[in-house]
């Protein structure tokens, strides 16, 4: 028996990543959970929204410029504060070990395995939201997080996952069956 929830986001767990973004001269973070993937061809987009009150939302609207951090959960302290003070009260630039790519005005901080430096494309209003959605420049990755083919190992990064329903961290489980294979053994047999 199901039980009808009404219009409730059931999307979760979802990926924890760091935006950072240059706000007043100085490098600024926020925790965002809400993140999307928007095409797999060229040029890649993401996406994240946050609420338009958040000061980082500033230094993206004027540089047009952002990056996309993913934390190990061994940066779980370091997350949550991140999205728990806000850059307008609280510098937040010192508390990471930072590193340029081939943007100026998106801060890429050194501890994540996973660093995606993005440029703005455009903006989406929704109301006390917006949803910037960023073409992918670079992309920065850990040498010990990587296969041998090259690709990254998520269970190497060891990625932070945020479940809003329960309002806990979560980090990943066992691997369960691989993409795109699995489910052919289902093929040929009748709908």
């Amino acid at each position: 028996m199901k039980r009808n929830l009404g219009p409730v986001n059931a999307l979760y767990p979802s990926l924890t990543t760091i935006i950072g973004t240059v706000v007043d001269g100085r490098a600024n973070f926020l925790a965002v959970a809400h993140v999307g993937i928007m095409n797999h061809g060229q040029p890649q987009y993401l996406s994240f929204g946050i609420n338009t009150a958040h000061y980082s939302g500033q230094g993206i609207h004027k540089h047009r410029e952002f990056s996309v951090c993913i934390p190990s959960e061994d940066m779980v302290r370091e997350t949550d504060y991140v999205g728990l003070v806000s850059g307008k009260n609280t510098d937040k630039s010192s508390l990471f070990e930072l590193f340029r790519g081939e943007l100026a005005h998106a801060p890429l901080i050194r501890r994540c395995p996973v660093c995606m430096e993005c440029r703005l494309d455009r903006v989406l209003d929704f109301g006390k939201h917006e949803v910037f959605v960023g073409e992918i420049v670079a992309t920065h990755v850990d040498e010990d997080v990587l296969r041998q083919d090259g690709k990254i190992d998520i269970a190497r990064v060891r990625p932070l996952l945020f479940d809003f329903s329960s309002v806990t961290y979560w980090g990943l489980g066992d691997e369960v069956a691989e993409c795109w294979s699995v489910g052919k053994t289902l093929k040929g047999r009748p709908a």
